[in-house]
């Protein structure tokens, strides 16, 4: 988002997007552009509260899911879990330096840890008890709780599947 004016308005309003060359913005006080992912993207232009433009024309939604599609795995599964945290209240940013997909603020960046990582999993899908462990305990070591999202796109559904680590 080129407009510095609009990048800070975007920020403000729930943690959207980086801003370019600043890794952890406090507040949107800041005079670069932000950069937003695909699934922030298609989440904000599905809402309307932004337009993403190609060669100075507006973007079909369609043109931008194929995109969206051709440069995510599971896409439209993330999409779904991005969808309903954000929905629900949470701040979203990618968890792949914690080896989840998302990393899920209650208030924001620079306001809060993110209390859990998030793994997107759909049903087709086996994870191994060795996957779980191997998640669980990487969470445990940087204290959040390990959440398995398992996605319906039938149904437009999410389930959650959280784990607590107790040690005997």
């Amino acid at each position: 988002m080129w407009s510095i004016e609009d990048s800070r308005k975007l920020f403000a309003s729930g943690f959207f997007g980086k801003p370019i060359g600043i890794p952890k913005p406090k507040q949107n006080e800041f005079d670069v552009p932000i950069i937003l992912d695909l699934l922030e993207g298609y989440y904000l232009a599905s809402k309307s509260q932004i337009q993403v433009m190609r060669d100075g024309k507006k973007m079909s939604m369609q043109a931008l899911l194929k995109i969206c599609k051709d440069n995510v795995f599971q896409f439209s599964e993330k999409l779904l879990v991005y969808t309903r945290l954000r929905d629900a209240g949470f701040v979203v940013s990618p968890g792949i330096k914690f080896g989840a997909d998302f990393a899920a603020y209650e208030k924001g960046p620079g306001i809060d840890h993110a209390p859990y990582l998030v793994k997107v999993s759909p049903a087709s899908v086996k994870m191994t008890a060795t996957d779980i462990v191997l998640a669980g305990r990487l969470a445990t070591t940087v204290r959040k709780q390990f959440i398995i999202a398992i996605p319906d796109l039938e149904k437009g559904q999410v389930s959650f599947l959280g784990f607590d680590w107790w040690r005997a």
